[in-house]
């Protein structure tokens, strides 16, 4: 071949390139932003009560011990009581006795965490006023606006109180695993971390992905949780499984070490109530729920439901593992509709592939009335890491509700479409690929820069968390956390 042929032949492979490259730049037709839900996201507007409970704490933090300790005795006396009136009355969501309760928990929380030996109280009592307000909640209507901010205000709003004061308490002051409440159950037993969980038992968690923190935030009522996944014990052998859907693979079998490698920030143990007339019938039905979707899963492959749709049953999101599962068996979980309202955080998720913003989310199945928290596990380092994680995605959202949208490096697209090829392949050996199955290539560019930028603020974020601990004294309250995390991403972006 001579120099001139040659040198046209590279001037053709250099040309087909440069126009491969141009058409695979070309975008798909962009999503219009979905319209705002018919529902108002809650919100608590009560940043000067907040902050006048952070006086408080410092207030305590100055006190006489023993002064401050039979306060707090006295305390305990009156909230243990306004316990015995919840178990004891029928009530509806509107009493007034029910926002004396939230304030006599949240008054109690800064002086717990001035004097963390009585944290362990603190948290018993709880739990205690947690499984009573669920017990109120089974006669009320899970659906309606006042019963949701109520259950969600004292549920939500205690756990919040209760995780500002471990937070501020020293190491080892409290276990990483809290025991909750001893549910009866007949179904097929084993031991996780310590924890006895039951064939049917639904594991709630919060993976380490700043999507993660989206998905638990990105909720008329923003929670902690992000992953859910249905626990089956063989009865036979006693092999335990975990049955979930990640966003790579779908819906997977995995091992209880397999599924406590991924990152958990946190994890709690759900429990079908004994006292429930479809338990009370069949005792088995947990189990047989698990068994029917641990069946379907090792015998065909289950997608990701990026959607959200809970019509399709072909597809299925971790939520709809465990409401799949219990359906078959006439259970309706998530008593309360998951409800996406928000225009901003709607079309931050549209730009994950989500269509659906009427749903399950895992956060809300905290407050089923048909399910009671067996455990849970959590820990200083993991916890404040979830916090910190919460606040940078509450900040960010702020932005999506003046308008700004999720975006994708476009000249990314040629390389992206080539990994979802390499992908595609992949996936029909049922292995995962760079870009998980079912995503676009858009979805997989957009997530990449959303959490490049989640890392930035969250970096920053951080050096102002320390130097605020470090001139005070003490961690960063999650309403400090908020505004060290505004300040941050004003600098950041």
């Amino acid at each position: 071949m001579s120099r001139r042929q040659s040198g046209r032949l590279f001037e053709s492979i250099i040309a087909a390139i440069a126009v491969s490259y141009l058409l695979l730049l070309v975008p798909t037709s962009s999503i219009p932003d979905p319209e705002a839900g018919a529902r108002d996201p809650f919100k608590w507007n009560r940043d000067d009560y907040f902050s006048s409970l952070e006086s408080s704490f410092l207030k305590a933090r100055s006190a006489d011990p023993k002064t401050l300790l039979s306060s707090i005795d006295n305390r305990f006396v009156e909230f243990e009581g306004s316990i015995y009136s919840l178990r004891t009355r029928a009530l509806e969501p509107s009493d007034l006795f029910l926002d004396s309760l939230e304030t006599e928990l949240f008054e109690l929380a800064p002086l717990i965490a001035a004097a963390p030996e009585k944290i362990s109280k603190f948290m018993g009592l709880h739990n205690a006023m947690r499984m009573a307000i669920k017990d109120q909640s089974r006669r009320w209507d899970m659906n309606a606006k006042e019963v949701r901010h109520r259950v969600y205000r004292l549920l939500y709003g205690g756990r919040a109180a209760v995780e500002e004061t471990m937070l501020q308490s020293p190491q080892g002051t409290y276990p990483d695993l809290v025991l909750s409440n001893d549910i009866p159950s007949g179904t097929p037993a084993a031991i996780i971390r310590g924890a006895e969980v039951r064939s049917g038992d639904i594991l709630v968690s919060r993976g380490g992905a700043p999507t993660s923190a989206l998905i638990a935030r990105g909720n008329d009522y923003p929670g902690n949780f992000s992953h859910v996944a249905l626990v089956y014990v063989d009865e036979s052998t006693g092999e335990t499984s975990i049955i979930e859907s990640h966003i790579e693979i779908g819906v997977t079998v995995s091992t209880v070490e397999r599924y406590l490698a991924d990152t958990k920030l946190r994890i709690m143990i759900l429990r079908m109530r004994a006292d429930l007339p479809v338990i009370l019938c069949d005792p088995m039905l947990p189990h047989r729920a698990a068994e029917a979707i641990y069946r379907r899963a090792a015998d065909e492959h289950i997608p990701y439901d990026f959607e959200m749709d809970n019509d399709d049953p072909s597809k299925l999101f971790c939520s709809e593992v465990a409401s799949t599962a219990y359906r078959m068996f006439g259970v309706t979980l998530w008593a309360g509709v998951s409800n996406i309202s928000s225009a901003g955080v709607r079309a931050w998720l549209a730009a994950f592939g989500v269509r659906n913003f009427e749903t399950r989310e895992p956060a809300d199945l905290e407050y089923d009335p048909q399910l009671a928290v067996v455990a849970e596990w959590r820990d200083p380092e993991t916890l404040y890491k979830d916090h910190l994680d919460n606040v940078v995605i509450d900040a960010m959202l702020e932005s999506a509700e003046k308008g700004e949208r999720l975006k994708y490096d476009w000249y990314k697209l040629p390389i992206g479409r080539i990994a979802k090829l390499y992908s595609l392949v992949l996936n029909k050996f049922e292995k995962a690929g760079p870009v998980p199955e079912g995503m676009s290539v858009e979805s997989a560019l957009t997530n990449d820069r959303f959490s490049k930028t989640h890392a930035r603020i969250k970096k920053r974020t951080i050096t102002l968390a320390d130097k605020f601990e470090k001139d005070k004294g003490y961690k960063p309250p999650y309403w400090e956390l908020l505004r060290l995390a505004r300040v941050a991403r004003g600098e950041v972006m």
